[in-house]
């Protein structure tokens, strides 16, 4: 049996490893089909404190992996499939294995929300369609490519892919930016990305070889179709919460967010909590995530104290 278990390996996850580690608990982190999270994709961190130069969330992650490990956090591959809260110790029940736990962090994140339209999955993974610019952007070196959002993720990943790409597209079904000024102002002062306003895809098109060609589009309120050549399409419209696992389970909101406690990372359940992307709608950043995994362990370390005596 284990003292505790982490669920996840982005900031949230491994901030709370490092913390347990060092009080001695010895955590047990189990790492999903993304470890790192999202912040291995992204291809520089500016506003992460103690880097003046910014860096790479691939180092950052991997840095913070190699401390947790140093004080004494075991990593293991596994992909959760349920909880079961009827048992004392609980039971994590993943795809090859029953693990019992007296306590348990969720760190899970989120995931990209994609379009639901025609052509999407199909050119998923190489073909052309995309969610990841850092991952897949120099692929479509001096080639024409559509970003979908207007969000900080679609800015980012639009001035990402200007490194590149001959254009950026920029598709937004509105006719401003969502992004923070900032944002929004160096992605409509560059000369390589386009924006366009008022206009949303309906289907992604392909050619004779089997790669994205285009994007169909239908202009609001106007309903005009057009098509916008492009080579690939990046999809940037914000994210879902990786609780897939819990529901019905463990209290949510709507959006499927993990709820806690106020001003704690603590569940309604005794003895789990969840920390980062999985439990925050609002914020969303890596120091906003590790933050609240050192609060879920220092709490996760006081609740087991506390059961101790």
């Amino acid at each position: 049996m284990e003292d505790l278990i982490i669920i996840g390996t982005g900031c949230a996850g491994l901030t709370a490893a490092i913390y347990t580690a060092r009080a001695g608990l010895s955590p047990l982190v189990f790492e999903g089909p993304m470890p790192g999270g999202q912040l291995t994709a992204t291809s520089e961190i500016e506003n992460f404190p103690g880097f003046p130069d910014g860096i790479d969330g691939y180092s950052l992650i991997e840095n913070m992996r190699r401390q947790a490990t140093r004080f004494g956090a075991r990593f293991e591959y596994a992909t959760i499939e349920t909880l079961n809260l009827n048992t004392t110790p609980r039971q994590l029940h993943t795809t090859s294995k029953t693990y019992e736990t007296r306590a348990i962090i969720i760190a899970t994140g989120a995931a990209p929300r994609l379009l639901d339209i025609p052509g999407e999955k199909e050119f998923f993974g190489g073909k052309g369609v995309s969610t990841c610019a850092t991952c897949d952007g120099a692929f479509y070196r001096d080639m024409d490519v559509a970003i979908i959002g207007g969000g900080d993720s679609a800015c980012e990943e639009a001035l990402f892919l200007a490194r590149f790409a001959s254009r950026v597209w920029l598709v937004h079904r509105r006719d401003k930016l969502r992004a923070s000024e900032i944002m929004a102002r160096r992605v409509l002062a560059h000369a390589k990305i386009t924006p366009v306003w008022n206009t949303a895809p309906t289907a992604i098109l392909g050619d004779d070889a089997g790669l994205v060609r285009a994007i169909a589009c239908q202009t609001t309120p106007a309903g005009q179709l057009v098509e916008i050549a492009c080579k690939g399409v990046f999809i940037a419209i914000g994210h879902k919460p990786n609780t897939q696992p819990f529901a019905n389970i463990l209290p949510m909101d709507t959006n499927g967010y993990l709820l806690t406690a106020t001003g704690s990372t603590h569940t309604q359940v005794a003895g789990i909590f969840a920390a980062g992307d999985c439990a925050d709608s609002i914020y969303r950043q890596a120091i906003t995530a590790a933050g609240t995994g050192c609060r879920a362990a220092i709490e996760a370390e006081r609740w087991l104290q506390h059961r101790e005596h």
